[in-house]
């Protein structure tokens, strides 16, 4: 119990419960609940293994810092565990998106969206081009449901999930902005600062709204 416990918390439980329900409400729009239901199996396998891979790359710099609400800091899973775990969602996600409604051209958009996301992970969050992720994988979202039922998403929808994202990012980093800077985490949001994130992210809110607004 205390493992599975550990697996909900490195998969960052709220941002994650947000992105499956989002996923299941998209797929509505194109598939039956049942068809919809296995779509959402599917990104949650995908977003487990985003989430995993981030607590397990970041686990120095997490007890570096003392974050002791994290289940590898805790001592709740090991890295072994963690890697065993990330590796079987992975074939997960992969197989429930090709035997469900997303088939192979749904399943190599999701893939995409995966590989950007476990990117910024490897990575890519240090750089300047940190943003960039979170573009490619919400942005791909839509596509792959759309593109499995054999049409393509109208604009607004994916310019709204793309904005909606990105200021995501801008103001996800707040919380722990000074340490990322004092640990070498020097993403885009970290070089603009503070003030510049929030303003950035209030504009990429408002965007998203009017996006969505006049469709």
């Amino acid at each position: 119990m205390r493992k599975l416990i550990g697996l909900v918390k490195a998969s960052h439980f709220g941002p994650t419960v947000l992105v499956v329900t989002i996923a299941f409400l998209l797929a509505l729009s194109q598939f039956s609940v049942i068809r919809s239901l296995e779509i959402a199996c599917a990104i949650l396998a995908g977003q487990c293994v985003v989430g995993w891979t981030n607590d397990l790359l970041d686990y120095p710099l997490d007890l570096a810092a003392g974050r002791k609400k994290k289940p590898l800091v805790a001592g709740d899973i090991s890295q072994s565990f963690l890697k065993t775990s990330i590796f079987i969602a992975l074939i997960f996600a992969l197989t429930l998106s090709l035997i469900g409604p997303l088939s192979f051209k749904g399943t190599s958009i999701h893939a995409l969206g995966i590989a950007s996301a476990t990117a910024y992970n490897f990575g890519l969050k240090k750089t300047l081009v940190s943003l960039l992720p979170f573009v490619i994988s919400f942005g791909a979202m839509p596509w792959a449901v759309y593109v499995a039922a054999g049409s393509t998403p109208p604009a607004w929808l994916y310019l709204g999930f793309i904005a909606f994202a990105s200021a995501f990012h801008f103001l996800n980093v707040l919380k722990d902005l000074n340490w990322d800077i004092s640990q070498g985490v020097l993403g885009l949001p970290q070089r603009l600062g503070k003030r510049k994130s929030i303003a950035i992210a209030a504009c990429l809110v408002v965007g998203g709204l009017f996006d969505v607004a006049v469709r």
